[in-house]
């Protein structure tokens, strides 16, 4: 039997793929093969993420968890339990197991009761995949339910590589043309019922589900699903009350579409979740846009001011920062975005 390679060998050849400027979903397959040299897993999820939502945009599951998704996401949305995703995004450490969290106890997990179990899982690892402190996607890696399962070493193995992955998601991104200026499409509508079937859909959302990344063994891109199941959450008190699920979604053509949750009342008492897919405008994905570029916080405000068309002194007044200071922080954001002045910043980003 072949002989892994060692461990410093495998991470540095997984970091070469991450810097490597491939696209996604490609890019994700050829990860999680790199990452397996690593840290054997006997199955998958591997998803990119909308980070100011936190909600899933695309990925993939492989079998037999792609089977099981929608209970997956009912339980990540709507269920109490350890190590969900979001969690994980905003929290000091990106990487958790279930049997670490849960001293061993899988029964304490929903999730591993009612979904992995019956499915002959056991241990799972989990991580959230930022690049600086924004979140672009999740992995989460299955071992068969034996005794024994993810390992320290396997774990800092993982948050040792997380970060390069979130900038090797980040990058794809970055590296996608956008698609060229047109006319405007009306929007979408997909209508779900609350076991996540399709209901119905338009001509429009037809078209627009083609250009998003598919999902093995789903009907439709796993973003859709991810709106809907947050939004039940909502509607059933075990998600706090707030703005409508929306998720940003970059194509295969580079375009930006924008994707809401709500409920439809029929005239008869049917009720259906509503799916409205629309084409986004430049300044609805800016901070996300921004983001791709690599900028840190305090550049990513200057740039969001100068965009609106403050002066030097005006974001010095802002921001309590000196004009100097403005100044090396929009020369920074220049280099990054890869612009000479503000006004093709304004050309780059709101074109």
């Amino acid at each position: 039997m072949a002989r892994h390679p060692p461990a410093r060998t495998a991470l540095q050849d997984l970091v070469r793929h991450c810097h490597s400027g491939l696209d996604a979903p490609d890019l994700q397959r050829r990860l999680l093969r790199s990452l397996r040299r690593l840290v054997p897993a006997d199955a998958a999820f591997f998803a990119t993420a909308d980070p100011q939502s936190l909600l899933f945009t695309g990925g993939f599951a492989e079998d037999p968890l792609a089977t099981a998704m929608p209970l997956f996401l009912d339980n990540e949305f709507g269920a109490e339990d350890v190590n969900k995703f979001a969690a994980l995004a905003t929290s000091s450490s990106h990487v958790a197991s279930l049997d670490s969290v849960t001293s061993g106890d899988r029964f304490a997990s929903p999730r591993y009761r009612d979904i992995m179990r019956p499915l002959g899982f056991g241990d799972e690892l989990r991580v959230a995949l930022l690049a600086g402190s924004k979140c672009w996607g999740y992995l989460c890696l299955h071992r068969t339910d034996q005794s024994s399962g993810f390992t320290e070493s396997e774990l800092t193995l993982v948050a040792t590589a997380a970060p390069h992955l979130g900038h090797a998601l980040r990058q794809a991104l970055l590296l996608r043309q956008p698609a060229p200026a047109g006319r405007v499409h009306e929007p979408g509508v997909v209508v779900l019922a609350d076991d996540l079937s399709l209901i119905a859909v338009t001509a429009q959302a037809s078209a627009y589900l083609t250009q998003m990344h598919p999902a093995n063994g789903l009907l439709l891109p796993v973003s859709i699903y991810a709106a809907a199941s947050a939004l039940r959450a909502i509607e059933v008190g075990k998600a706090a009350p707030g703005a409508l699920p929306t998720t940003h979604v970059h194509t295969h053509s580079g375009q930006w579409l924008s994707v809401h949750a709500s409920r439809l009342n029929g005239r008869f008492g049917e009720q259906g979740i509503t799916i409205v897919i629309e084409e986004a405008d430049a300044s609805t994905t800016l901070p996300l846009r921004l983001a791709t570029h690599g900028l840190t916080p305090r550049e990513g405000e200057v740039a969001t001011l100068v965009l609106r068309g403050a002066a030097t002194k005006a974001i010095s007044v802002t921001l309590h920062i000196t004009e100097n200071t403005v100044q090396d922080h929009l020369k920074a954001v220049f280099d990054k975005v890869g612009v000479r002045s503000r006004r093709e910043l304004v050309a780059a980003m709101l074109s």
